[in-house]
Parts: C-alpha cells; sequence; structure tokens
C-alpha cells in the first residue's frame, strides 16, 4: 500500500513538473524571440537558444521613455480604479441576489442573465457614450464601457454567497441586531475573500489587456494606454513594412525587426500581471473552484 502510494506520488509529481513546463515554455520562448537577431529568426526560426542577442526591439519601443511610463501610469489607474469599482457594483448587486426573501429576485435575475446574450451593438454604444454620456477622450471612456459591471460576476459571486457562507450566520447576525448593511460588511465580506480576489484578478487582467476601449473613444495621446501605445506603435512598424516593401519606404524601415517586435511587444504588455498573479493563485483557484462549481 505504500509503495502503491509512492508510486502515485512519483507520477502525479512528473505530470505536474510537466505541466508546469507547458506553461512555462512558451513564455521563455516568447522572451527569448524578443531579444534574438531579426535575421535569426526568419532562417533558423524560433529557438530557445538564440543564435545571436538584438536588442534593437526594446530600443525602437523603450526610445520613447516617457510616453512609455506615461501609459504605464494611465493603466495602472485604470485597472486599480476600474477593478475597485467593479467589485463595490457587483457586491452591491450580488448580494441581494443571493437573499431569497427578495422581492422580485427572480426578475431581477432574468435581466441580469438577459445582458449576457444580448447587447445593443458597436454603433448604438459608440453614440450612447461619445455623445450622451460624452466620456470620449476622458479617464472614463477606459473605465466605464464594457467592463464597470459583469453580469457573469454577479452570478459567480452570487453563487458563492448562496452556497459557501451558511444561512445560518447570516440569521445569527440579524438575530444581533445587525442590519444588511452591517451583515454584508462585518459578516459576507470576511468570508467571501476568495471570491473577492478570483473576480479581482479576472476583472484586472480586462482592464489591464483593453485596448479596445482606448482605439474607439481616446485620440489624445495622454490618455493612451500601454496596450493602446504598443498596438500602435506595431501598426506604425508594420506600416513601414509594407511601404518598404513597394519601394516607398526609407532605409530605417528595412533595418527594424518586425518579428522580434510583435514578441517585445507582448513581453511589455505580460510581465507586470506575471509578476503580480502570484499573489492571487491561491484565491483564484479556491474562488474558481468554490463559485463555480457548486453552483
Amino acid at each position: 500500500m505504500v509503495d502503491n502510494n509512492k508510486g502515485f506520488q512519483v507520477f502525479a509529481h512528473v505530470m505536474m513538473t510537466l505541466l508546469a513546463l507547458f506553461c512555462l515554455l512558451p513564455f521563455v520562448l516568447l522572451i527569448v524571440s524578443s531579444i534574438t537577431d531579426e535575421k535569426a529568426l526568419i532562417h533558423n526560426g524560433y529557438s530557445f537558444i538564440p543564435a545571436s542577442l538584438d536588442f534593437s526591439a526594446y530600443k525602437f519601443l523603450l526610445g520613447d521613455s516617457n510616453s512609455i511610463v506615461k501609459a504605464y501610469g494611465v493603466t495602472v489607474l485604470v485597472t486599480v480604479i476600474g477593478t475597485a469599482t467593479n467589485l463595490v457594483l457587483t457586491t452591491l448587486m450580488a448580494y441581494p441576489l443571493s437573499r431569497r426573501e427578495l422581492p422580485g429576485r427572480n426578475v431581477f435575475s432574468f435581466f441580469i442573465f438577459f445582458t449576457m446574450l444580448f447587447n445593443g451593438g458597436l454603433v448604438p454604444s459608440y453614440i450612447m457614450w461619445t455623445q450622451y454620456f460624452e466620456i470620449k477622450n476622458t479617464i472614463w471612456a477606459l473605465i466605464v464601457p464594457g467592463m464597470l459591471l459583469s453580469a457573469f460576476n454577479v452570478i459567480m459571486m452570487r453563487t458563492y454567497i448562496m452556497t459557501s457562507i451558511p444561512g445560518e450566520v447570516v440569521e445569527a447576525a440579524k438575530i444581533d441586531g445587525a442590519g444588511e448593511s452591517q451583515t454584508l460588511i462585518r459578516v459576507v465580506l470576511p468570508m467571501s475573500m476568495p471570491i473577492m480576489a478570483t473576480l479581482g484578478l479576472l476583472v484586472g487582467l480586462s482592464y489591464w489587456n483593453d485596448w479596445l476601449n482606448g482605439l474607439y473613444f481616446v485620440t489624445d495621446e495622454k490618455l493612451f494606454s500601454i496596450q493602446v501605445l504598443l498596438n500602435k506603435m506595431l501598426l506604425d512598424v508594420q506600416f513601414l513594412m509594407s511601404s518598404a516593401s513597394t519601394g516607398l519606404g526609407s532605409g530605417l524601415s528595412a533595418s527594424l525587426p518586425s518579428t522580434a517586435m510583435k514578441m517585445a511587444v507582448a513581453v511589455l504588455g505580460i510581465l507586470p500581471i506575471m509578476a503580480v498573479y502570484p499573489f492571487f493563485q491561491r484565491f483564484f483557484v479556491k474562488g474558481v473552484t468554490v463559485g463555480a462549481v457548486k453552483g
């Protein structure tokens, strides 16, 4: 029996090591490719060991360091404000829906679920946000549209509260004289940290990686997020390369490492998230498992 357990542990460790490598190696290849010479990439393909090092992609992207720093600042600000606001609104909507005695609970739940299936479309949304709410070229254009409140997050948190927080605990708080606000703040929220961390990570990733709102609603370069700025740089490089292929480009376009630059753009966009993710991983796994599977 002991030998069987030991054999299973060895097998499990080997499998988990292989899975970890499968997840880690693509990132290693991404980073190595971003510092590999363009000619080596074209002739030899992608490799974990660069034939020759070349940091020109980063030199081009980081040439205007002030713009990069400002873009990172805008992205961090938008991510923090957007994530915090999203969690507050999600909690204020999910908690009442988790109470079975709420009048019209099924009606509200239907309207929330309905928004997951249908939306007004891009053109009506653009007209509404720009002409009626007038958020174009403001910081709110990167925060409000699309991600300030998610029906999926509301349903996920409601399910967690209903299945993971015993009703007896809420009833005991009411017997002790706590109102709904006190019950939410002092009882429900402390017991909902796993799902809060999970949703915070998901929403934070969405805000960090978002570039569509910047593309649609922002033309002021001072409000460019890091994703919008890097995408603009990449499009500029592609334009220069296409101009060079038609004989209209300058000598500069011929020396631009377009392939390595795509990898460098991905590295600059993902590194901060990779640095933060390990701190939320255990909450993420627990929150997704309890909040989604039990429902």
